[in-house]
């Protein structure tokens, strides 16, 4: 009896020897549950999306080397997905609806698969609509194993914690990509940055303001939504209390915000950065550093002794708030915000880059990695209070470096701790981008071309991929691809940094390059959320790759996926006066607009019309629209009386219905000029204005045309829905009310 019992211990022993080689690279499975919920950040109840009955999501802890095994419980009456953002994973499970996967139905279940194939901190987010606006969004930690080549003692075994640092509105995220694109000024009422005419008077700055309008510009602004709340792992404070002073402790830090920037810095002075999008660099000591959408950093802080806690502090770019984490177990010690900017300083900049026609004027600086931060003119701690102004013949006149101690961080700054090569000897395919779009018609592009108006951009298995991307627009725009890391050309060698997403600021040209090793169609996007879905992206695809399972119908796929940037949105206004009723609607996508306006007196004389436009923009700017029109009118004249217009032509106001062709220009100064012909041979030209900034509530207005039609003035906003206008119509006469829009 005793061989059996030695053969079954041997084979109990083989077996717990290939027990402990399987969990060496063990599948760890998580259940998500996303769910409908409601939030209070703000005093009032809103919708939102939980994971787990949480927002964030949960934080995901994988080590490298294991298998990933997701199961999505689709609980939403809507669909949804998941993306692992900066992931290297099969195609297939990259989480993007209509490319890679077809959306996660109401009621299904859905189980994503795949190995863990680097490490460092990442994040991941719905791919879906504009789901992660209001929640899903979470932490996804990637452990190096003890035993890897790469370990830094001292740096990869300190104590962590996941940092996700996102926004909140309480607006629904389609209205707010509704108003968007209807350029709304309510986000600048809200944050104060209006640049009035008024305060452009009494900052001394009507010159630029004029100048700014006199090249076709809006007001200048750092970020587009206005959000009541950020927040730091869900909360606009909080204190980690359970690190002893004097330890080190590394935050792993993402920013889960669907169109904020972030300035970080800490209470406690210096920090370390030692990784950026989940790879590692060599520590780097700085004051603060901006994190663009989408990015993660690893930094190190030190806990402070004497019984204190500093803050480590994340403002938006626009510094209309901050969230605050506290570190230590201590009292808490106070922080300055960070001052307002200077924005009329920021105009003043921008005019001088901008051409007449749109383009944009670096001066010879050559930008790149953000080593010159146009945007430095505006910061009170770099360049001064308000009255202060730099030297434009200045060298490092937007070196914030240069400028002061505060040491910002940089691209140029980061550097691999390993070669970053990529093979040699192989074919490089060089692809060049400009970063197009525009703010009036909130339309962002690559190239003048959204994502549904580009062909896929075939690349070859094994090849190396260099991009050159210039940002031709007045935005930053944090660029991100799927499924590879890219080295980012910064002028350190073989030690170029690894990242997924990079921050491209306004006129800045950027080079990189990755070698193309994974299969499949992969998104190449801006990652501000309503830049994505307004179409600026691209899809890269592989010669000759095999089908993915999970698309059965690549054409309706495509369809669907090109379908989301030619959404239209809607919007409606109506004056209610005491001389009559003014009104239009209005129904637009990324080219094309339908629009129809009304003036309906209250009797004969006063009588009533309406004209309706269907119009196509043209051109990068999109200052012209081509259009053909429909005008109805009545008006009941004296003792059959007519009226001429400038070029003598008799106006028929009794039963018009008449056709037209014509086409609107926004003139300098953002007017715009419309000149028309309608099916009797009339000829009408018209200039118009509606949105004067006259102060940071009050709107001018006026219109004048051949038809001896005139119209003047002003509304007061009480709300993004709400105020009141007076003006005087050359046939309705005077008249004020209030307006719903």
């Amino acid at each position: 009896m005793i061989l059996p019992i030695v053969r079954a211990s041997c084979f109990l022993y083989f077996f717990v020897l290939l027990s402990i080689e399987i969990n060496a690279q063990k599948l760890v499975r998580y259940d998500l549950f996303v769910r409908d919920t409601t939030v209070n950040f703000t005093g009032k109840f809103k919708r939102a999306i939980s994971v787990n009955g949480q927002i964030p999501m949960p934080t995901l802890t994988f080590t490298q080397g294991d298998t990933a095994e997701i199961h999505v419980h689709n609980e939403l009456k809507e669909s949804t997905s998941l993306h692992w953002h900066g992931l290297i994973l099969p195609n297939k499970e990259d989480g993007v609806p209509y490319l890679t996967q077809m959306p996660i139905q109401p009621g299904t279940t859905h189980i994503y698969k795949f190995p863990i194939a680097q490490y460092g901190t990442h994040w991941y987010h719905s791919h879906s609509g504009l789901q992660e606006q209001i929640g899903m969004y979470g932490s996804m930690i990637l452990n190096k194993k003890e035993d890897d080549p790469t370990f830094r003692k001292g740096i990869d075994d300190l104590p962590t914690v996941p940092v996700v640092i996102s926004e909140w509105t309480d607006y629904n995220p389609y209205n707010v990509h509704r108003m968007l694109h209807n350029a709304t000024d309510w986000f600048a009422i809200k944050k104060g940055a209006t640049q009035s005419y008024a305060e452009a008077i009494r900052e001394g700055h009507l010159k630029t303001k004029v100048k700014n309008e006199f090249k076709r510009m809006l007001a200048m602004d750092v970020s587009d939504v206005y959000y009541d709340k950020f927040l730091l792992n869900g909360n606009q404070e909080s204190q980690l209390t359970q690190f002893k002073a004097g330890q080190k402790v590394r935050l792993k830090i993402s920013n889960g915000g669907a169109s904020t920037y972030f300035w970080l810095n800490y209470g406690g002075g210096k920090f370390q950065v030692v990784a950026n999008d989940g790879n590692d660099v060599e520590p780097v000591e700085v004051d603060r550093l901006i994190i663009a959408v989408s990015e993660t950093y690893d930094i190190v802080v030190m806990v402070p002794e004497n019984n204190q806690s500093f803050a480590f502090q994340a403002t938006s770019e626009d510094r209309i708030n901050r969230s605050l984490l506290y570190i230590g177990e201590g009292a808490k010690q106070d922080m300055a915000p960070l001052s307002r900017l200077k924005y009329f300083e920021g105009m003043k900049m921008m005019n001088s880059m901008m051409k007449m026609n749109g383009d944009l004027d670096d001066m010879g600086m050559n930008m790149s990695l953000n080593q010159m931060d146009m945007n430095v003119v505006m910061y009170p701690e770099i360049t001064g209070p308000s009255n202060t102004t730099l030297k434009s013949n200045s060298e490092n006149q937007y070196n914030s470096n240069a400028l002061s101690d505060i040491v910002t961080l940089n691209y140029s700054m980061l550097k691999s701790p390993h070669n970053t090569s990529l093979p040699k000897n192989v074919p490089v395919k060089i692809l060049k981008f400009e970063l197009t779009g525009n703010m009036n018609r909130y339309v962002w592009s690559m190239d003048n071309k959204v994502i549904s108006e580009a062909d896929k951009i075939l690349i070859k298995k094994g090849e190396n991929v260099r991009m050159i991307i210039y940002n031709g627009s007045m935005m930053r725009h944090p660029m991100h691809l799927h499924g590879h890391d890219f080295r980012v050309l910064n002028g350190q060698g073989e030690n170029a940094p690894l990242k997924n997403i990079i921050d491209i600021m306004p006129m800045e040209t950027d080079t990189l390059e990755f070698n193309a090793n994974m299969e499949g169609d992969w998104f190449f996007h801006c990652h501000i959320l309503y830049h994505m879905m307004s179409g600026m992206g691209r899809v890269f695809t592989y010669q000759n790759q095999s089908s993915n399972p999970l698309i059965p119908k690549p054409k309706l796929a495509q369809r669907k996926l090109f379908g989301e940037d030619r959404k239209i949105h809607f919007m409606a206004e109506n004056d209610f006066a005491n001389n009559g009723n003014d009104g239009m609607v209005m129904i637009q996508n990324t080219r094309w607009s339908i629009g129809s306006e009304w003036r309906l007196g209250y009797d004969n004389m006063h009588g009533y019309e309406s004209e309706t436009h269907i119009g196509r923009y043209i051109g990068k700017m999109q200052w012209l629209m081509p259009f053909i029109g429909f005008d109805w009118r009545y008006r009941k004249l004296h003792n059959g009386e007519s009226e001429k217009n400038l070029f003598g032509q008799i106006n028929s106001k009794d039963e018009r219905r008449q056709l037209s062709l014509g086409v609107a220009y926004v003139l300098p100064m953002l007017v715009t000029f419309q000149t028309e012909i309608y099916q009797d041979g009339n000829l009408r030209l018209q200039l118009m204005r509606e949105d004067i900034p006259l102060s940071k509530r009050m709107r001018g207005e006026f219109m004048v045309n051949t038809d001896r039609e005139f119209m003047i003035g002003a509304r007061y906003i009480f709300n993004k829905n709400m105020g009141i206008r007076s003006h005087y119509d050359s046939d309705m006469g005077y008249g004020v009310g209030f307006y719903l829009n």
